[in-house]
C-alpha cells in the first residue's frame, strides 16, 4: 500500500466499496490487522470479503489520489446496525480518520432506519476500548469468539460487545 503518512482531509472522499475495490481492501485490512499476532493467518480473504459485501456494505475512505486509506463494515440488523472491521492505514492511525469513518457509517445506518449500533472488540485488543468509548460506545456484554483462524497456544479471547444509540 503506497500512501502518504499525512492526510489532507479536504481531499478525503468516503464512499461505498465496490467489487473492484476488493484487492486494495484486502491489502488495507490485512495490513491494519497485522497487529493481531495472537491469531494465525490474515484477518480476511477475498471470499470472506465478497460474502461480507453481499450481506452488508463496506465504506471506504480514499485519499486525493484515489488510494484506499480506511474502511469499515456496516450491516443493518433490524432496528440495530452493526459496525465491524474498522481498518485504518497504520501510517495514518491517530489522524482522526477512524472517527470520520465511524461517523459516516453511523450516518449511513441512521438513514437506513437504525436506532442503535453495536460493535464487537476482541478482548485481546484492550487498546481499542478507550477509542470506542471516546466515540460514545459503552460495553454492553460479552460473546464467544469463534473464528476459523487458530489462536496462539495459551491465549484466551472473547468478544466485548459495545453499543451506542444513534
Amino acid at each position: 500500500m503506497d500512501t502518504p503518512t499525512s492526510l489532507d482531509s479536504s481531499a478525503l472522499r468516503v464512499r461505498s466499496a465496490t467489487a473492484a475495490d476488493r484487492p486494495a481492501l484486502l491489502s488495507l485490512i490485512n495490513t491494519a490487522f497485522s497487529i493481531e499476532t495472537f491469531l494465525d493467518g490474515t484477518r480476511t480473504d477475498d471470499a470472506h470479503l465478497a460474502d461480507m459485501m453481499e450481506k452488508g456494505s463496506i465504506l471506504v475512505a480514499e485519499n486525493g489520489s484515489g488510494g484506499l486509506v480506511a474502511s469499515i463494515y456496516t450491516e443493518v440488523r433490524g432496528r440495530r446496525g452493526y459496525l465491524g472491521m474498522l481498518a485504518v492505514d497504520p501510517a495514518l492511525q491517530g489522524s482522526g480518520l477512524a472517527r470520520r469513518l465511524v461517523t459516516a457509517a453511523e450516518d449511513c445506518l441512521r438513514r437506513q432506519g437504525c436506532a442503535a449500533v453495536d460493535i464487537t472488540v476482541l478482548s485481546q485488543r484492550t487498546e481499542l476500548l478507550p477509542l470506542y468509548r471516546r466515540f460514545g460506545f459503552v460495553e454492553t456484554g460479552r460473546e464467544e469468539f469463534s473464528t476459523p483462524r487458530t489462536l496462539t497456544p495459551g491465549v484466551e479471547c472473547y468478544c466485548i460487545v459495545m453499543s451506542k444509540e444513534l
